[in-house]
């Protein structure tokens, strides 16, 4: 996280409540977190204060030492779906500069990246995947209707869904321009 933004508070504050409840539930002093991650323990008194701006870098220690998933210390500790978490965890210099972590699914092996485009009254259905794989879809351009298990919902440019891929499902074009989408695959 860095720089100032309106979110940045409420992410510090995220962070702050859940580095102290996961430390807690391991039964870690901050000392032990400090020596297990290799963050000072000024460091974390600081970030657990939420006086402290930390890194992505340092995040992702802590998360390691703790045993969690990174998305888990920026989420907001009442939302935990972690297929939509949706928080601002880094602003740049410039305005517009942002990363925004929307979503995360726990992966197994790895993580397929795809980028896809359906030309109008295009279709792709897919057989159900194996057990514990999901999908990840971002629409960078257009509207893409998915459906799931018959089940259909329209996404459109900026928008993201995250679902379990082990049942049948399907992407359709029913627009009149193209669209274009990110697809990970979560195996």
């Amino acid at each position: 996280m860095h720089k100032t933004s309106t979110h940045r508070a409420s992410v510090l504050q995220h962070v702050s409540q859940n580095i102290r409840q996961l430390r807690g539930a391991a039964g870690l002093s901050q000392s032990a977190l400090a020596e297990r991650s290799g963050v000072s323990r000024r460091m974390l008194v600081a970030i657990e204060g939420g006086e402290k701006n930390v890194s992505l870098t340092t995040l992702d220690l802590i998360a390691e030492a703790l045993g969690v998933a990174f998305s888990q210390l920026i989420q907001a500790p009442e939302q935990r779906d972690p297929s939509r978490i949706e928080e601002l965890a880094w602003a740049g210099e410039h305005p517009g500069s942002k990363a925004l972590l929307l979503g995360s699914s726990p992966a197994r092996r790895e993580v397929e990246l795809w980028e896809w485009t359906l030309a109008p009254g295009e279709s792709y259905a897919s057989e159900a995947d194996a057990e514990g794989w999901s999908e990840q879809i971002y629409i960078a351009e257009g509207c893409l209707t998915l459906i799931i298990e018959g089940q259909a919902q329209q996404l459109v440019t900026g928008q993201f869904h995250i679902f379990a891929s082990n049942c049948r499902y399907a992407y359709r074009n029913d627009g009149e321009l193209p669209v274009r989408f990110v697809r990970n695959v979560v195996i």
